[in-house]
C-alpha cells in the first residue's frame, strides 16, 4: 500500500506498506515532491518496491485514485503480470461523500449542521444542558478525513 500527503513544509511524502494477515508494517517514507505528478516516476517508486520486497510477495498493490497513481498502477500491472493495481476504496469513498457534500439539497443542511454545532460548542452553558438532555452523547463534529493508511502508518 502507499498513502502519500503533504507535510508541514509542503513536501510531498509518500509511505509504503505491507499489509499480510499477520498485520500491516511500515517500510519507509519517500520525498516524492518533484515527481509525484510525473507517473513514470512513481511507476519506478511502485516497481522498485514490489522489487525490494519481492514479485512473489505481492499479490495487490493500493494506491489513492489519482491520475498518476492510476496510470503507474496500470503500467506496473502490465509489467508484473501476477499482481494487480486497485484504487484505495476509503479514498475514493471519501471523494464521492465530499462531492456529495457539494450538491445543493446536502450543502445548505450540512453548513446549517455545522453553525448548531458551533454554538453548541462555544457556549458552555449550551453545551452543558445539551449534554444533560443527550445522555452523554456527543454531537458529530466536522474533521478533515484521513485514510485508513495514516493510521497504520
Amino acid at each position: 500500500m502507499c498513502d502519500d500527503w503533504t507535510d508541514g513544509k509542503g513536501r510531498s511524502l509518500t509511505n509504503f506498506l505491507v499489509n499480510s494477515p499477520s498485520g500491516t508494517v511500515f517500510l519507509k517514507s519517500v520525498d516524492t515532491s518533484n515527481v509525484i505528478k510525473d507517473a513514470n516516476h512513481m511507476f519506478e517508486l511502485l516497481d522498485s518496491m514490489v522489487e525490494e520486497i519481492g514479485e512473489d510477495n505481492v499479490m495487490q498493490v493500493v494506491t489513492d485514485g489519482a491520475s498518476n497513481f492510476v496510470k503507474a498502477g496500470k503500467m506496473l500491472e502490465n509489467k508484473r503480470t501476477k499482481l494487480f493495481w486497485s484504487p484505495c476504496a476509503t479514498h475514493c469513498l471519501d471523494l464521492i461523500l465530499e462531492d456529495n457534500g457539494q450538491l445543493l439539497v446536502f450543502y445548505n443542511t450540512i453548513a446549517n449542521a455545522k453553525k448548531v454545532t458551533t454554538f453548541i460548542y462555544r457556549h458552555p452553558w449550551v453545551l452543558n444542558l445539551y449534554r444533560k438532555h443527550s445522555k452523554g452523547r456527543e454531537l458529530a463534529r466536522p474533521v478533515i478525513t484521513r485514510f485508513a493508511t495514516v493510521f497504520l502508518t
